[in-house]
């Protein structure tokens, strides 16, 4: 059985307006960078994106994860970071697979061979590149603002995110996470998604209303760290709104300012208050240039370029991931012990 005794605290998650962009951008600034500086979290409103668009494009990635699994597999997961993939990222908090599949895109030619067909899905990429291309235009707001916060150009980050480029990185993620038996027990080591932060600069994320399990752990104090607290906030999904989190790149870009906050999507354990059916969700996740330079203000990260912060940052979680394995058969080794020895 999973554990249910996580330790939960009410916090106050920003809810930023961006009504009348242009004439509030100081006001807008001044509240994104308070957020980035002590939750990690804040939640967007008045975006321009309206709900029926979001949940026409909920409904489009509903629709490819309706796809049989031979079909989705025409559109197969590439070192690109690009495709479908099911039941293969592995947190380095868990060491076990995620219980979810998604499907990831990206700009320009990464996506060669990994759009899913028109045959299956008429008009699939019609409708996700013009979602994309709204979610980037919230991104290059905030990009804008963040710049400002921290003393650079107003284009600093749009250039360094430029998706007109051939070596963009930023890319969309439609996730469905698999419903889950309220009648059975929760299978000790199910997570679907276990504890970890975002790399890249800046998470964007769709949730559906209803479709609850997102929770928050701030306290992250330097983006080389994995400490991560133990009294979790749950995040509610609501209507149109954008949850959006501060990532590793960005921690590091404001020389630890920011904060790059852990979070989850638990799995469900109480049938009085948890959701067990399928969860829907999408991300937009804002990530460099392979060639843009990297380094805070002050300084206090060698300059990096964004190619070798994707790749450092691959770097430790795979070596956080290889620790957490290591514990794990060594506790299953003392646990046979002990069993034999009793």
């Amino acid at each position: 059985m999973v554990s249910n005794s996580t330790k939960y605290a009410d916090r106050a998650i920003p809810r930023i307006s961006l009504h009348d962009f242009d004439s509030r951008i100081d006001e807008i600034t001044q509240q994104l960078v308070q957020a980035a500086e002590n939750e990690g979290f804040f939640c967007l409103i008045d975006h321009g994106i309206s709900i029926p668009t979001i949940e026409n494009m909920f409904s489009t990635s509903a629709n490819f994860f309706a796809l049989p699994d031979n079909v989705k597999a025409t559109a197969p997961w590439s070192p690109k970071n690009v495709g479908w993939e099911k039941n293969a990222q592995v947190r380095p908090s868990t060491g076990t697979p995620d219980m979810k599949e998604s499907y990831q895109i990206q700009w320009g030619s990464n996506m060669t061979n990994s759009w899913i067909s028109s045959n299956h899905l008429p008009e699939f990429k019609e409708t996700a590149l013009a979602f994309m291309h709204q979610t980037q235009t919230i991104s290059e707001k905030l990009m804008t603002c963040f710049a400002r916060g921290l003393g650079f150009p107003d284009d600093f980050f749009i250039k360094a995110h430029d998706i007109s480029r051939p070596n963009s990185q930023s890319c969309f993620r439609l996730l469905h996470y698999f419903p889950v038996d309220p009648a059975e027990p929760v299978p000790e080591g199910y997570f679907r998604a276990g504890a970890h932060t975002d790399w890249a600069f800046l998470t964007l994320l769709f949730q559906n209303a209803g479709q609850s399990g997102l929770e928050i752990c701030p306290g992250r104090e330097a983006v080389t760290s994995f400490g991560v607290g133990d009294t979790w906030t749950k995040i509610e999904p609501a209507p149109g709104e954008i949850v959006c989190n501060i990532g590793d790149l960005l921690m590091s870009w404001s020389d630890d300012r920011f904060k790059s906050t852990f979070h989850r999507v638990k799995a469900p354990t109480d049938p009085e208050i948890d959701y067990y059916g399928p969860r829907f969700s999408m991300a937009y996740f804002n990530q460099p240039c392979t060639d843009c330079l990297i380094q805070g203000p002050r300084k206090k990260y060698p300059e990096v370029t964004g190619e070798q912060f994707t790749r450092n940052a691959m770097a430790r979680n795979f070596a956080a991931l290889q620790a957490k394995k290591e514990s794990l058969m060594k506790g299953a080794v003392s646990q046979t012990t002990t069993e034999i020895t009793v």
